[in-house]
Formats: structure tokens, sequence, C-alpha cells
């Protein structure tokens, strides 16, 4: 089995080449689909990070809302640690129960870890490799602009709430690149699908 940590950035196209990767037999594990999971009300997640953070940062239907315990945090480095502690610990266990099921299953799969923060948290050393979808800072700036309607130094903003992406260029091994056609997108999809199978071969061996 071929463990890979998958990230991006802001319109990357991370999500497209993931379809692309699980059509080609790619197992999906999507971190944030478990936070959400974990967070549901009543679970342990949920109640420390309620212990944490208070009440008051629930929606009517007793669930977490996103945005106002963002704002607690937001700017707040040992509250964003003390989120971080409470959830990162959890998803990671949940990913590895996840991984092992996968494993049990089928010990040659190709298993897609999709985080958005992997290289920002350093999560790199879990990951036999790490794969990035890239797309060049003003190609990030323009689909932005347009997916969000947003106001260019609004979408500069948002780049730069992230590590840069020429940053984490330099700490991938594998890149899908994703600045020109589709077709274009689907070959590299294909050619880096045949070095994940060569990789994994190569491990099992």
């Amino acid at each position: 089995m071929l463990n890979v940590g998958l990230t991006g950035g802001i319109a990357t196209g991370k999500s497209t080449v993931v379809r692309m990767l699980v059509k080609k037999g790619a197992r999906v594990i999507d971190h944030d689909a478990l936070v959400h999971t974990l967070q549901e009300p009543g679970r342990p997640v949920w109640n420390r990070i309620v212990e944490a953070f208070g009440r008051e940062i629930l929606d009517a239907g007793g669930r977490i809302d996103r945005k106002k315990l963002g704002v607690l945090v937001f700017g707040d480095e040992g509250r964003r640690k003390a989120l971080e502690g409470i959830v990162h610990p959890a998803v990671l266990e949940e990913a590895q129960r996840e991984r092992d099921r996968i494993g049990r299953k089928d010990e040659r799969a190709i298993v897609l870890s999709d985080i958005p923060l992997l290289l920002e948290v350093g999560m790199q050393g879990l990951f036999d490799l790490i794969l990035l979808v890239y797309a060049p800072p003003e190609v990030q700036i323009a689909r932005v602009m347009k997916r969000n309607n947003m106001t260019r130094d609004e979408a500069v903003a948002r780049l730069e709430a992230q590590m840069p992406i020429d940053e984490k260029l330099k700490r991938a091994d594998v890149v899908i690149r994703n600045d020109g056609t589709m077709k274009e997108l689907q070959q590299r999809v294909d050619e880096v699908w045949q070095e994940l199978l060569s990789r994994e071969r190569a491990k099992r061996e």
C-alpha cells in the first residue's frame, strides 16, 4: 500500500485532480470531512471543543458554527493551538483507522490523504510521498476572483493567508501542474498514476 499526502492551494484544482485519481482506482481519505464528522454533536471532539470555547460557538441546532469558532481563534495563537490540540490528534487517529481498513481489503491500494494544510502543520513525515496540485499564483488569483466574485485585493489576501504555493512546490515529491487545458491535466494525472503504481510496487518489493 502506498500512502500519499495530497495537498494544494486555493483554486489550484485539487478537487478535480482527486476525482480523476479516484476514477483511476485511488482511495481517498478526506481530512476535512473527518473533521466535520468528529465535530458532530455529542461526539468526544465536540464535547472537548465546547468545554474549551463555550456554548456560544454552537448554532441553534447544537452544531459547532465554524464561523463563530473561527472568529475566536483567528489571530489568537494560544486558542488556535488549543483547538488544533483537540482536533488534529483525533483526525490523525481516525485517518489511520481508515488506512488500516483500506489496507486489509487491498494491500496494493494507493491511498490519498487529502489535507489542505498538510505542509503548514508539518505532517509530511507521515506519508511515503507528497503530491502537490500546483497552479502559479497569478492563475490562483484569477480563479479566486472569478469563482468567489472577489476583487483582486480580496483574492490576494486569501492567498496570503496560506503558505505560498511556490514554497509548497519546493517540498513536494510529485507535482501535478494545473494551469492548462483539461486534456493536459488528464494527461498529467495519467502519468502520475503510473508513477504511483510503480512506487507502490517498489515499496512492496
